[in-house]
This record gives C-alpha cells, structure tokens and sequence, in this order.
C-alpha cells in the first residue's frame, strides 16, 4: 500500500515536470516577436527645464486711509477697473475732544507765527526802502571814493609815489566790493523774510484745516487730508477686505494702517517661479520661456525671462533658485492673479535636424550605435554621432539619413 502511494506521488511528479517544461518551452516561443524596423525623421528637438511657480501683478498698490474711523461708504467692489483718483470709499470721523483740543491749539500757534513773521517782513522792508542796512558801507565806499580822488591828484602833482595811489585804488576796490555785497544781502534778506511769511500762511491753512476735518468730516481743500479713500493708480481691484461699519486705522509712522483695497495692473503680467540649482546656471535672462496655466486648458503663453535671484532657498531638501519673467497677454484669453503655472525655459535647440528615437540607440563602452538592417532578420551595428536631445528624439550629426532603416529596439 505505501509503495503504491509512493510510485502514484512519483508519477504526478514526473507529470507537472513535464507540463511545466512544456509551458515554458512554448510560452519562450510564442513570445519571440518579428523585428521592428524604422526610418530616421526630420524633427525640432527642444531642451528644456521646468520651473514651477504663479501669475502675479508687475505691481499691486494696497490703498490705505489717512484718518481713521469708520467705513460709512463703499463706493467700488473687486473685479472694477479705477482711475487715478476715483473714490473708493468714505471714512466717518469719530473725534475725540482731546484731538480737537490739540487741533485748536496748533491753530492759535499757527496765527501767532504768522502774524509775527509778518511783523518782521514790514520791519524789514522799512530798512530796506530807508537803505539803513547799507548805509555804513555806502558811506565807507563814498570816503573811498573821494579818497582814491585825492590820492589821484596828488600823484598828478609829484607829491606822492605811485605805490602809495595804488593803495588807495586797493581800498576803493574792497569798499565797493563790501557795498555791493551788502545789497546783495539786504535783498535776499528781504525775500527770505517774504518766503516766512508764506510758509507761516501755509501753515495756518494746514492747521485750520486739520481742525476742520476732525469737526466735520471733510476739508475744503482738496489738496489736504480727506475721509474720502481714492485711488493713487489706475488698475483693477483685486481684493476689497472692507464692509461699510468696519473701523479702519490710518496710515502712520507707528501703524501701517487698515488695506482699504487691492489695486493692480492686470496688463502687465508676470511669472514667478523656482528652478532647481542643477538648472540656473544654464539660464540667461532674456530666454523664452513657454507657459502652461492649471486653469486654462490647451493653451500656451510666451514669456521672457527678466530675473534670475541672485540667491538660492532650501525646500525640502533641495536648493531653489527663484526667477520671474515678463508675460506677454493675449487679448483673447484673460489671466487672474494667482494662477498656478508652469513654465518650460528653453536651454538649447535644432529645428529640422535628422533624428531617432532614444531607445534605438546602443551605448557600448564610450560608443553609441544603431542596428541597421541587412537582411529579413539580420541587423548590423553602426557608429553613429549624436547631438542635441529630449529625452525622447535624439539628433543624429553623422551616420544616418532618412534612407536607412534600423531596428526598433524596445
């Protein structure tokens, strides 16, 4: 009986074994495959790195207030086109009595000054018309005068030498030299005294102003301070982060103030990016760059490259190196701020050049190959010299042309 068990175990044995080496043996051959063949093909082969990054605004301006208080009125929302000056929004002011007591205070000082900085433009003015600031060295130039006159007629006569006239000369020199200056002196005197008296005027005007602003909500002149927000550039709002009844802070040395809204140029579009260390020093500014936008499908944009930082930053292990580029728009297609994209830089190129699939190719030792057909079934391997590639297409320099035909290889 156990013998039994035994030649029956032996012989399912015997039997898989050859069921096995069977299937093999078939399956070797049913996946032997005919050769492949090819021809060489005229192709542009692009080189190129790939830098991640977003579409920004050249430049964005955040409008702030220059009082605080509270938003009474909205006048604009996101997504408006503005001019320069165009009112955003109203500021309710909420003085307190301290501020309009400082307020006050700056202008009764402001009057005062003004008053005594005319005072002393009158009393200059009397001196000047009276020549009293010159008079002392109108009378030392007239002596000098009649002195040299002297001196002169003297010489005429042999009673003096030349030396002792040229002395005289000398001294009528400086003296006319010292009355002109001191003309010179009195007038620019006086329109100094002229030029205090205005800005001691503007002055007043700025603190009656400010006094009526905390008072009542608004300035006459249009050039001061004002509770109505406008735009300083034309642009679109991008972002409004205020509600009417909000309390704003003005913009300050100490504060930077509430963003009252966020206002850009959306026709002048940049790029920006990060590019792996490996790559940035292949890159040059000026080099084109084509961009792919996660949000619009199919469709590409051209862009220059400006900027290359000076600086790399480690993320993740890896050091970035970030650049940003000039984007030229289509007037067809409208891009947002804060698009995700990509932009593929170029770093080299051959359009029209004779190329293969890279697969095809047969590295051995320092020598690239390609197997030529020379039969049915029968190939032969032949030096050839490559150039530029993409990782797919790869540029043949020498050895091949359209003509030939070589073996497919993967």
């Amino acid at each position: 009986m156990k013998k039994g068990c035994l030649f029956g175990t032996l012989g399912i044995i015997i039997l898989l074994s050859l069921f096995l080496g069977y299937y093999f043996y078939t399956g070797i051959n049913q996946t032997e495959k005919p050769m492949e063949w090819t021809n060489p093909f005229i192709s542009d082969i692009y080189k190129k790195t790939v830098a991640t990054g977003s579409i920004k605004p050249r430049k964005e301006v955040h409008i702030k207030p220059q009082v605080s208080g509270i938003v009474e009125k909205i006048y604009t929302e996101a997504g408006q086109i503005v001019k320069k000056g165009q009112k955003i929004a109203k500021i309710k002011l909420i003085p307190s009595p301290v501020n309009i007591n400082n307020a006050e205070s700056s202008v009764e000082l402001a009057r005062i000054r003004s008053k005594e900085a005319q005072r002393e433009l009158s009393r200059q003015k009397s001196l000047n018309t009276q020549n009293l600031d010159i008079q002392q060295t109108k009378v030392s130039y007239d002596q000098a005068k009649l002195e040299e006159e002297r001196q002169k007629n003297m010489l005429a006569e042999g009673l003096i030498s030349q030396q002792a006239y040229q002395l005289a000369v000398v001294d009528l020199e400086v003296k006319k030299a010292a009355f002109e200056n001191a003309q010179i002196s009195s007038t620019a005197s006086l329109k100094q005294f002229e030029a205090e008296v205005d800005i001691r005027a503007q002055e007043l005007e700025a603190a009656i102003n400010n006094l009526q602003l905390l008072r009542e909500g608004a300035s006459k002149n249009s050039k001061q301070v004002s509770n109505v927000v406008t735009s300083t550039v034309q642009g679109m709002i991008l972002d409004m982060p205020i509600e009417e009844g909000m309390s704003v802070i003005e913009r300050n040395n100490f504060n930077e103030g509430t963003s009252i809204a966020l206002i850009a140029d959306m026709n002048s579009l940049i790029f920006e990016g990060k590019v792996d260390e490996s790559d940035v020093g292949k890159l040059k500014e000026g080099m084109q760059l084509k961009l792919k936008v996660g949000a619009i499908e199919d469709e590409e944009f051209d862009a220059s490259l400006e900027h290359i930082s000076p600086k790399g930053v480690l993320e993740e292990g890896t050091v970035k190196f970030e650049i940003r580029a000039a984007i030229q728009p289509k007037s067809s297609t409208f891009l947002r701020a804060g698009y995700s994209a990509s932009g593929d830089i170029i770093l080299a190129e051959k359009k029209q050049v004779v190329s293969i699939k890279e697969r095809d190719i047969i590295f051995q030792n320092d020598s690239t190959l390609v197997a030529i057909k020379k039969g049915e079934n029968e190939v032969e391997k032949k030096l050839v010299k490559t150039g530029l590639s993409d990782g797919i297409n790869i540029e043949i320099l020498q050895g091949l042309d359209t003509t030939s035909t070589i073996q497919v290889l993967n």
